[in-house]
């Protein structure tokens, strides 16, 4: 059995996710109570809410590649912060939670972020390792769970409009990240999943398309047919969960707070 010793401090949870938490919170409460903080811009409060949430399930999916690594034999992870669940506290704070955002606002697209160091050579067992890499993707797929809940458990009486559509459009990014995250393609996490099962020999040339994989597959993505096949896919599983196409399209119509809303989400609120 692998002996966890990490300070009580490693665990401890950052202020700054609290305060994030917080931001969720009030702006989620702005969503369901209708109050817009500028009154010309009725989506500012899905907007504020979905980008916090957004935030907390990026360091939910760092937390959970770390604590899986801490139960695996990767001690040194408290030492790094991972625990806290401090985005400040990642590797790669911009390809973690900058990027994401970035493609959050452009496109609404769930980019999986990828941050925390772990130390392979302290585990053992290619299930550990494998059980490590998809420890993100399951997060962001039990996070989508959590927010389809109340249509797939038909308990929409008595829930505002704005919020409805946020939680509809906050499942579609965490699907989004889950399935994006699966691809087997290096520099994802579902490549992690298959890697300790490869040969020495194809480990050796993937390497060196490696630092190109995500930028292949974003690049694929902005391709119409290839954007429209993979969209289609994400509709189609919300669907099967409960989420009509409306809901989510009033979700991104409402969190683009600057252009103005479409009459039929107007209406549908």
């Amino acid at each position: 059995m692998t002996s966890v010793t990490t300070r009580r401090g490693d665990r401890r949870v950052s202020p700054v996710f609290l305060g994030i938490l917080a931001v969720t919170a009030v702006a989620g409460w702005g969503a369901w109570t209708g109050f817009h903080p500028i009154p010309a811009r009725p989506g500012l409060s899905v907007f504020l809410f979905v980008t916090a949430a957004w935030i907390v399930s990026l360091c939910l999916h760092e937390y959970a590649h770390a604590r899986t690594a801490l139960h695996s034999g990767d001690v040194t992870v408290g030492a790094k912060g991972y625990l806290t669940l401090n985005p400040l506290k990642y590797t790669h704070a911009v390809l973690s939670i900058l990027l994401p955002l970035l493609f959050l606002v452009m496109g609404g697209i769930g980019l999986p972020g990828g941050a925390v160091f772990i130390e392979r050579g302290r585990i053992r067992g290619r299930w550990r390792h494998s059980l490590v890499s998809a420890a993100g993707p399951l997060t962001n797929a039990l996070f989508a769970v959590v927010c389809t809940a109340p249509f797939w458990l038909d308990a929409l009486n008595g829930v505002p409009g704005e919020f409805r559509f946020a939680l509809a459009f906050l499942a579609l990014l965490q699907v989004t990240a889950a399935i994006l995250n699966s691809l087997p393609v290096p520099g994802l996490d579902g490549y992690g999943v298959i890697e300790p099962w490869l040969s020495p020999g194809v480990k050796r040339q993937v390497q060196s398309i490696a630092p190109f994989g995500v930028l292949l597959v974003f690049a694929l993505l902005f391709l119409p047919s290839v954007g429209s096949a993979f969209f289609d896919m994400i509709h189609a599983i919300l669907r099967h969960l409960g989420v009509g196409y409306l809901d989510q399209a009033c979700g991104w119509d409402l969190y683009r707070f600057w252009d103005s809303p479409s009459a039929l989400c107007t209406v549908s609120r």
